[in-house]
Formats: structure tokens, C-alpha cells, sequence
């Protein structure tokens, strides 16, 4: 399923897009390290990263999860995954969002259209009710992204996730389709 903004697009990852994606990991890992859990050198070789798309698509098939890869429209390039995780059913109805974009194509606003293209989805054919993020308070631009779509901060939770080795505090950020413009 495809969703697209004028520059950009999302859509599930197939796996012709191995090659690009392994690349894409390789280049940036110095980059996203600092903002992701310590990653076994196997994770960035063809078959880890085919171990990646076959979880992608593993919780595509259950409704669990829903992982994108962003691509430039004009150039079909892959530059960066967004992700709806830990989909929960039921009284909740939610999911937890996460991204990374290549460190070359960060100060132009693609992360932006990513996010509001996966939360279009999220509250479309995906019809769940909230979208939840968090992120290190550090992480400014990160935070910028979350607030340019419409999140809300909810508070700060202590030691929330393991980042580099390093338990990490998280800003927690929520929207909900009551809440969404799209």
C-alpha cells in the first residue's frame, strides 16, 4: 500500500529493496547510533537486513506492525523507514511510531511527510485511534517532526528505552484520530 506527498513516498518494503536498504543502513549507522539500541554487526550485512524485511513483512501479515520504507518520488530512492509498531487491538487500538531518515536527506522536511503520510495510514486503512512516539529530549529535531504533525506531549518517562547501551528518558508524544488534521 502506497501513500504519497509531492516529494515523497511511503510504502511496504518489497524485496527488491534489500540492496537499497542494506545500503542505507550501512551508510548512516555511525549517524543513527546515538539514537538506536546497540545493533549486532550481522544487521548490517544482506542477511540481516533480510531478517529485517521478513519481520516487516511477517507483521504486515498478522496486523502487528507496519513498516514503510520512504523513497524520493522524482529519483524512486530509498531514503529512510518509517514504522507502526506494537500495533495493540481492541479497547486500545494503538501503535508506536518510529523513524530514521538518511543523514543526507535530514534538514528538508521529508521526515515530516513521512510521519504524516504513516499516521494517514494509521488512521486510515490501518483504523487505529492513537499513535504514540517517544524520543530522547536531545533530539530536537526529532521532536520538531512529532510536533509539526500534530503529537502532543504527555511527559517525560525516566529510563525509558536502551539507547546505545545507555538506559535513556523519553519524551512520550500521542495523537489521535480526534486530534488529526489531516
Amino acid at each position: 500500500m502506497r501513500q504519497d506527498s509531492d516529494r515523497i513516498y511511503i510504502r511496504r518494503l518489497e524485496m527488491n529493496d534489500l540492496d537499497a536498504l542494506l545500503d542505507l543502513r550501512v551508510r548512516n549507522r555511525l549517524f543513527l547510533q546515538p539514537f538506536e539500541p546497540v545493533t549486532v554487526d550481522s544487521h548490517y550485512t544482506l542477511e540481516g537486513q533480510q531478517e529485517v524485511f521478513e519481520k516487516v513483512q511477517r507483521n504486515w501479515e498478522t496486523g502487528s506492525g507496519y513498516g514503510f520504507g520512504i523513497f524520493l518520488t522524482h529519483q524512486d530512492r530509498l531514503i529512510g523507514r518509517v514504522n507502526l509498531s506494537n500495533v495493540v487491538r481492541g479497547a486500545w487500538e494503538s501503535c508506536t511510531l518510529g523513524y530514521f531518515l538518511d543523514e543526507h536527506s535530514n534538514g528538508h522536511g521529508f521526515t515530516t511527510e513521512a510521519v504524516r503520510l504513516a499516521i494517514g495510514f494509521a488512521f486510515g486503512p490501518a483504523k487505529l485511534h492513537r499513535v504514540q512516539a517517544a524520543v530522547m529530549p536531545r533530539n530536537v529535531r526529532s521532536i520538531r517532526v512529532l510536533e509539526k504533525t500534530g503529537f502532543r506531549y504527555e511527559g517525560l518517562s525516566k529510563f525509558y528505552l536502551r539507547i546505545n547501551g545507555v538506559w535513556e528518558d523519553h519524551n512520550l508524544y500521542s495523537i489521535t484520530r480526534e486530534l488529526w488534521d489531516s
